[in-house]
């Protein structure tokens, strides 16, 4: 795939930027001279980095998840800089991957595009534009007016078992039938949306208009958040969009319905939004001081959720090492505490009870706790290197009690620790078991009623383990079938939903290389036998899906 035909919705963030050194073809207070890149080739690695390689190593390329790719030696980053690395050795690495959790990418940019964009992480990056609150205003849209929604479903379908799976490099989401495998609509959203959520159940509030599930917000890579009613019709289900930055990731809704909040890397901030109309209402910055007391200007919010038996929000910012617990009941006098853990804090999920809420902070290799009641950190986690629950799962351990998981995107494993400090104290915040998988992965999933545990491999370079997931049995603990899942070149298995009753595991074979078509799929498995049972078709790059009424319940 040409990423020449992709850059249009990174246009709008990187079009603005500030790349007049790069042009030259010599990074800023370097010696070593670079084969010049001309306006045209500037503007195409700047789009490539934006779309595939800044998530982990951020705009600035100070680094995360990923590590600084500064042209020059940062020793607070270790890192030699990427002008000592060169033009060979980078296009090395960015053609074959790492066992540490990069991607192979020589199945999705050409030789020519590799070389390119190894040349250009030599250069000075250059620095976004910022977003001001008028500006959301003027990029908020309505389609359908909120008077206008219906009051019931109008396609008598059973919309509490679909499924909202994001199609990565198309900028949209599909809705697929849970109970007759059919998909409903493809919908319009921003580019590479990176999460999907909706009002869920809670304890202590009601959703404003009484229904939980109905509503989905999306994020997207481009900073573009989109509203989607589920009882539309095909082709009407976006009903309001806003941008809120240039490059984001997470999105979450109030408990009572009334806000919803996305999280942005750059610039670096959160904005609550009224969820009703999509109207921005509040921008906050999070730039400021790590918790090794040193002052970050790229300090991105990475995951953000609502937080189920309080009226606050846990955002988590990146690169301060901090989640801050938001209380959205009065936006004129924000209150928000903020709570000191361990960088680089990225995905993480909600215990059973709702109180606590478990992150990764996979810089360093930490699952960090905090209890939403209290507002406070409850413990810090050792665990091997760069854990990444994505959603997470809990369950049942015969011998630790209830318990999370966690894949890890720098080693072939899995991390189970204890989180139930009432019922099973000894085994609290302790890890109860590892097991080892073949390679790096990305999510965990599971559901009260299967036996099982399952794990993708998708950050490992070697096609079949990517193309490859694993399935735990939770009282053995062991590992007791690999399915490959696909075995067509450029495609990699991806993140696993069960449906509403928890019979069917729903895998996404995530198509890399043919990234333009439709492609990809998902393949239906039976979760007792582990037999396949169906494949749908006709989707373009598939990543995570959302069951409506597992995302709504918080079942994990």
């Amino acid at each position: 795939m040409s990423v020449k035909q992709k850059t249009g919705y990174a246009a709008i963030m990187l079009s603005v930027c500030i790349g007049l050194a790069a042009t030259s073809g010599v990074a800023f207070g370097a010696k070593k001279k670079l084969v010049p890149l001309n306006d045209a080739e500037f503007e195409q690695a700047k789009g490539m980095y934006f779309q595939r390689c800044a998530g982990c190593h951020g705009v600035l390329r100070k680094g995360a998840t990923g590590k600084n790719l500064e042209p020059l030696p940062n020793k607070a980053k270790k890192s030699k800089g990427t002008l000592k690395l060169g033009t060979k050795r980078l296009a090395k690495i960015i053609k074959l991957g790492t066992e540490g959790g990069m991607n192979n990418f020589d199945d999705i940019f050409s030789e020519e595009e590799i070389d390119l964009l190894a040349r250009y992480i030599q250069m000075e990056p250059p620095i976004p534009p910022e977003m001001s609150l008028a500006l959301m205003k003027e990029r908020h849209k309505v389609y359908i007016e909120p008077k206008d929604y219906p009051t019931k479903p109008l396609h008598g379908r059973n919309w509490e078992n679909f499924f909202v799976v994001i199609e990565r490099d198309a900028g949209k989401i599909a809705i697929i039938d849970g109970d007759k495998h059919e998909i409903v609509d493809h919908i319009d959203t921003g580019y590479a949306v990176h999460v999907v959520k909706t009002t869920e159940h809670h304890s202590k509030e009601k959703p404003v208009n009484g229904i939980a599930g109905r509503f989905w917000y999306t994020q997207g890579r481009d900073g573009k958040m989109t509203k989607i009613d589920l009882w539309q019709e095909p082709g009407k289900m976006l009903v309001a969009e806003t941008q809120m930055a240039y490059d984001a990731r997470d999105v979450a809704v109030s408990g009572d319905g009334k806000y919803v909040i996305g999280g942005g890397y750059w610039p670096p901030h959160f904005v609550i939004l009224d969820a009703i109309t999509m109207e921005p209402l509040k921008v906050v910055s999070t730039r400021g001081v790590n918790v090794d007391g040193d002052y970050v200007n790229e300090a991105r919010v990475a995951a953000i959720y609502t937080t189920p038996n309080e009226p606050t929000f846990w955002v988590a910012v990146k690169e301060l090492g901090q989640m801050w617990q938001v209380n959205y009941t009065d936006l004129d006098n924000l209150a928000i505490k903020q709570v000191n853990s361990a960088k680089f804090l990225h995905d993480g999920f909600f215990d059973p009870t709702g109180r606590y809420f478990q992150i990764a902070a996979n810089a360093s290799n930490k699952m960090v706790i905090v209890d939403s009641q209290t507002g406070k950190l409850v413990a810090m986690i050792d665990t091997d290197k760069k854990p990444h629950p994505g959603p997470g799962a809990n369950w049942i351990d015969p011998k630790c009690g209830p318990v999370g998981g966690t894949t890890h995107l720098g080693v072939g494993k899995v991390t189970v620790w204890g989180n139930d400090p009432v019922g099973h104290k000894d085994a609290a915040w302790k890890i109860c078991y590892e097991v080892d998988t073949d390679g790096a992965g990305v999510f965990i999933r599971t559901h009260p009623t299967s036996d099982y545990i399952w794990a993708d491999q998708t950050k490992h370079p070697e096609p079949i383990i990517q193309q490859s997931v694993k399935v735990i049995d939770k009282k053995t603990r062991k590992v007791i079938k690999t399915i490959r899942v696909t075995e067509e070149d450029g495609k990699a298995a991806v993140h696993m939903e069960f449906n509403k009753d928890g019979t069917e595991v729903w895998v996404s074979v995530w198509n890399r290389k043919d990234a333009s078509n439709p492609t990809g799929e998902i393949v239906i498995y039976d979760a007792k036998t582990l037999k396949e049972i169906k494949r749908i078709k006709g989707l373009t790059t598939p990543t995570g899906k959302f069951n409506v009424y597992n995302r709504t319940n918080h079942v994990t």
